[in-house]
């Protein structure tokens, strides 16, 4: 998309003959584009995104992971990142909520029973829905109490992404009788569901977040797609991919928001004038200034994309070994995901505050709205601390210590 943009990851091979990856990274970019042309009057206005999620329906992009079979677009995680990123160098809280959509409607096959997950897949692709929620551990948790007809939820989830727009919220919550933590899906249009738009964050404002209120909310056993884990030692080594599947997302969307605001700065460089000499064009040779803090960002988003993708190769070789795979191999797997996404959370925050330097003072300017690129950035990163992730690194590569399992917030 711009600059700092990374060459292609690995094209990898898929049983699939239409729709292929080129089809749906073209679709991506072409809804990307088409939200880049009012990303700064949508942000300012900060209306939830009912608008902008019709618009990644209307691309087909909701059912993406969804199995051809069953209605969807059958593609496979590679493509799926690569959208995201592509979405987030637009509009990184679009981004963050497709993202979000994409792992809770594919993580629905990793705890349910065959059959019930192929009937949610099927409906969820025919009435293209939008997922929201989040399986992150809470305090307090979410209450299920088991009645006659099914179950009953209780309780208050403080913040869930894509509350306000959601077709349907996948939640964690802990059984009354047992302890025992459940994914628990919900029609946010039910009786005793009460979504608030309280987030009131600073950047991020479009992912449509807040708070969700659960008052003897009626679920179907169908409903409660299972158990979650406690621990990483309650999941085979397959199954303990659904972490860093999840944090690859995190990945991508700093990713997406870094190239996104250097490709935004180069075009308004180009037109505009230098801070540090009026007289130059900025992005001139005549302006060292300018053309050393290019590079260095651009060097700063290539290194973490390269790191990325050898994340995202050890994820396909890892998803592809199935049962097979050991817990030492998904250690590794791991651990350079941790790495990428390190990596991409320093090339966001350098890129989206050193842009504003390179601009100078005329980046103030609401009317261009580059401050929203920070903003998205930074908020992101406060909700997924990047030392957490070192400390993971350093403790793997001193000691030998397989990361813990953590589901992305």
């Amino acid at each position: 998309m711009g600059v700092a943009t990374a060459p292609s990851g690995p094209a990898w091979e898929s049983d699939r003959t239409v729709p292929d990856r080129a089809h749906w990274l073209r679709v991506a970019r072409e809804t990307a584009d088409d939200l880049a042309t009012d990303a700064v009057t949508r942000e300012q206005a900060g209306k939830a995104p009912f608008d902008e999620v019709s618009r990644l329906r209307e691309a087909g992009l909701l059912s993406l992971l969804i199995p051809a079979e069953l209605g969807g677009g059958g593609a496979d995680w590679p493509t799926a990142y690569a959208v995201v990123r592509e979405i987030a160098g637009a509009d990184g809280a679009i981004g963050q909520l497709l993202g979000c959509h994409y792992f809770l409607s594919w993580s629905a096959r990793s705890f349910t029973e065959s059959a019930p997950a192929t009937r949610i897949e099927r409906q969820s692709a025919a009435e293209q829905w939008c997922w929201g929620g989040g399986f992150a551990r809470r305090e307090p948790p979410l209450t299920i109490t088991r009645t006659t007809n099914g179950y009953v939820l209780d309780g208050r989830q403080s913040y869930a992404t894509g509350a306000l727009v959601a077709d349907r919220l996948a939640v964690r919550a802990v059984r009354a009788d047992t302890g025992e933590p459940l994914a628990v899906l919900v029609d946010p249009a039910r009786h005793g569901v009460g979504v608030d738009g309280d987030a009131d964050t600073f950047g991020q404002r479009l992912a449509a977040g807040g708070s969700v209120e659960f008052d003897a909310v009626p679920v179907a056993a169908d409903d409660v797609l299972g158990s979650l884990p406690v621990d990483e030692d309650d999941l085979s080594p397959r199954a303990s991919l659904l972490s860093p599947v999840g944090r690859l997302l995190s990945v991508q969307l700093c990713l997406g928001m870094a190239e996104g605001v250097l490709a935004e700065a180069r075009e308004y460089s180009r037109a505009g004038h230098s801070p540090w000499h009026p007289a130059w064009p900025a992005g001139s040779p005549q302006d060292p200034h300018v053309l050393t803090a290019y590079g260095e960002l651009t060097v700063l988003t290539r290194s973490a994309s390269a790191l990325t993708d050898q994340a995202l190769s050890a994820m396909h070789a890892g998803l592809a070994r199935g049962e097979d795979l050991t817990y030492d191999e998904y250690a590794e797997i791991s651990v350079l995901v941790a790495m990428s996404e390190a990596a991409a959370v320093k090339a966001a925050q350098e890129s989206t505050a050193r842009a504003l330097d390179i601009i100078g003072a005329r980046s103030t300017s609401s009317r261009l709205g580059f401050d929203r690129f920070w903003r998205n950035a930074r908020t992101h990163t406060l909700y997924e601390p990047v030392s957490h992730r070192l400390r993971d690194v350093g403790d793997y590569f001193l000691n030998g210590a397989h990361p813990p399992f953590v589901l992305p917030v």
